[in-house]
């Protein structure tokens, strides 16, 4: 029997970086298992994910995200003025959004939503008949409800919004717009407690004969990271408009290789942390299962980091799969490290996302 929910687990060790900060230029953390971790927001993770090229080459176009509309609106002009009058494109835009697309600045309290420019394109075909046919603007919201699926296949062309959902509060998106995510992203934390260490530099002016141009302060740490990400199938099939599983296994095999790959950008001119994953484990299953507390007591350098936490992390797996009894299909590439008896062993990533490809198979 196919299982609809594939687990992702990443281990990652990062030299020293300071991948993600909060407002006081600190690096992010949490507190886990009553130790401070470093942490990578989920939001980081996914948005590092959908604007790398990798991302672009395989998945597409990410959306525009956005709540500035008469920003977007010259994008949408610029972009598909070749295919629709700009009068559609802005009626369009208008219905979608239900707001005044002349205004400068966004309007306090509303949410930033993705924009699938594809999308949009759909929507003035809509509109463009609508026109045509001389059906009033509820006449032709009706038509639209009964074009759901058709509306859902259009968001191929934004298919982060298929992954990570997409809320909205007005106008024709409000009822029509409204999107499950199939994929959920946990926040990226160390697998072991952090001391973070503080960076005391200066940037020097060379035309300044004394002292430096520039003094300041950098918080900066090295650590295991534990990343984790749940894929709904049956979701992101409905959310493409009931495409076939195949579809969202490829999906899947390109999500591992973001999950295994990217890295956030930030201070990285700096620090130049640009690790791969030293372990990538996928599971089938019929839940999602996160491994999360296999590091809940925080792991001791023995020597480093990276070898106990593989070994955390593959113990808590086999305690959970014996002890609830789980019926997963798991298989695992790493660099240096076996794997237990029920997991499969993969030489290469490719190796890996072949086999999530082949729906656990193999």
């Amino acid at each position: 029997m196919n299982k609809n929910f594939i687990n992702f687990h990443i281990l990652i060790s990062h030299s020293p970086s300071c991948l993600n900060r909060d407002d006081m230029n600190m690096q992010k953390s949490a507190i886990f298992g009553g130790k401070r971790r470093v942490r990578v927001s989920s939001q980081s993770l996914k948005r590092t994910m959908r604007k790398s090229p990798y991302y672009e080459q395989y998945l597409g176009e990410a959306t525009i995200r956005t709540k500035h509309l008469s920003d977007l609106k010259k994008v949408l002009l610029q972009r598909l003025q070749e295919r629709f009058d700009p009068a559609l494109i802005t009626k369009t835009l208008t219905l979608l959004a239900g707001k005044d697309l002349n205004a400068e600045v966004a309007v306090e309290g509303d949410a930033v939503a993705p924009w699938a420019v594809e999308e949009i394109a759909w929507f003035c075909e809509q509109v463009k008949r609508a026109e045509e046919l001389k059906l009033d603007d509820k006449a032709l919201a009706k038509q639209l409800k009964e074009q759901a699926e058709a509306m859902r296949r259009a968001l191929a062309g934004g298919l982060d919004i298929a992954l990570s959902g997409r809320m909205a509060t007005s106008g024709l998106m409000s009822e029509l717009g409204k999107v499950d995510g199939a994929l959920a992203v946990a926040h990226v934390i160390t697998t072991h407690s952090v001391d973070a260490d503080i960076d005391w530099f200066t940037a020097v002016d060379d035309l300044q004969e004394l002292g430096s141009g520039h003094l300041d302060t950098q918080e900066f740490s090295s650590g295991v990271f534990y990343r984790y990400a749940s894929l709904n199938i049956a979701q992101l099939q409905a959310n493409l408009g009931n495409a076939p599983r195949e579809k969202a296994l490829e999906v899947a095999s390109h999500v591992l290789h973001l999950m295994a790959t990217v890295i956030p950008s930030a201070k990285q001119q700096s620090f130049a942390a640009h690790n791969l994953a030293d372990l990538a484990m996928v599971s089938f299953s019929d839940i999602p299962v996160s491994l999360a507390n296999a590091f809940e007591e925080p792991v001791k350098a023995a020597p480093g980091f990276i070898k106990p936490s593989v070994r955390a992390l593959l113990e808590y797996w086999q305690a959970v799969h014996t002890g609830y009894g789980l019926d997963e299909k798991c298989a695992q590439f790493a660099l240096g490290h076996e794997p237990p008896k029920g997991i499969a062993k993969k030489d290469t990533l490719e190796k890996l996302k072949s086999w999530v490809i082949a729906n656990g198979e193999g």
